[in-house]
């Protein structure tokens, strides 16, 4: 059973007199009404309903709930309704090299780490590309699933040459910043890199760990970064719940 008072809806019925398409009468409605009276994961009344709450066709209904699902507003369950989306959280993209963990302490979370693996290995031919390395140099992956508010947005490993950063081997990075830890304790700072993101589908493996279905739309992002003198320090590959996830990038204009 819905849980919503009609009233709400009620308040905010399309004016007919308008020169605004109904639609778009009814998306402004539903965006106030999802941003100032509803929480995350309450459920939308069914589309007869809105109909009827609203006094449009449903093909309007439609056309505002699409609008609302691309804006990330709502979300659609097969078989269970439509809902009050999750609010998204903030990643540095480009433009800024900083670290999941210091973005998001920077946004006033707390994040939290379940280190799945750190361990030596020998790099196979795309991490020894990708680092700048012959093929079977030792190097230290660590990957982890990375938590925020109790709930799974990050599956990241990371590998990093052994021979420049050993101690990583013996660190907690349960709570703490692998970048912090790279200044701090191996007085390595990281100052350039490149990140390549592209869409993808979970794995039975992904999905499992990140609390979502197989298939689930994920943002997957490679990303290698160098020191001062352009040495590869850090190669990472990462996939985030795109329901969750959303990316800034910070642009200049170059002067002519």
């Amino acid at each position: 059973m819905v849980d919503i008072r009609e009233a709400i809806f009620y308040e905010h019925r399309i004016d007919t007199a308008k020169p605004v398409p109904y639609h778009t009468q009814v998306y402004q409605a539903l965006e106030q009404i999802i941003t100032t009276a509803l929480q995350p994961g309450q459920q939308l009344p069914g589309e007869p309903k809105l109909c009827d709450l609203f006094g449009v066709s449903r093909t309007v209904i439609r056309h505002a709930l699409d609008q609302l699902l691309r804006d990330g507003l709502i979300v659609r369950v097969m078989g269970k309704g439509t809902f009050v989306a999750e609010p998204k959280i903030n990643e540095g993209l480009i433009g800024r090299l900083t670290g999941f963990y210091e973005d998001m302490v920077a946004q006033g979370y707390t994040p939290v780490s379940k280190v799945l693996q750190q361990e030596l290995v020998q790099a196979n031919a795309k991490v020894a590309r990708n680092l700048n390395l012959p093929v079977g140099t030792d190097v230290i992956a660590i990957r982890r699933l990375r938590f925020v508010n109790g709930v799974p947005l990050q599956l990241v490993t990371t590998y990093m040459p052994y021979e420049l950063c050993a101690a990583l081997l013996r660190a907690d990075f349960t709570q703490q910043s692998l970048y912090a830890y790279l200044r701090q304790t191996c007085d390595l700072q990281i100052v350039s890199g490149t990140r390549r993101i592209e869409a993808v589908l979970a794995t039975d493996e992904e999905a499992r760990l990140l609390a979502i279905s197989p298939g689930s739309p994920l943002i997957l992002i490679d990303s290698v970064s160098y020191l001062e003198d352009g040495t590869a320090l850090e190669y990472y590959h990462a996939v985030h719940r795109s329901d969750r996830a959303r990316f800034e990038v910070s642009l200049m204009r170059v002067r002519e």
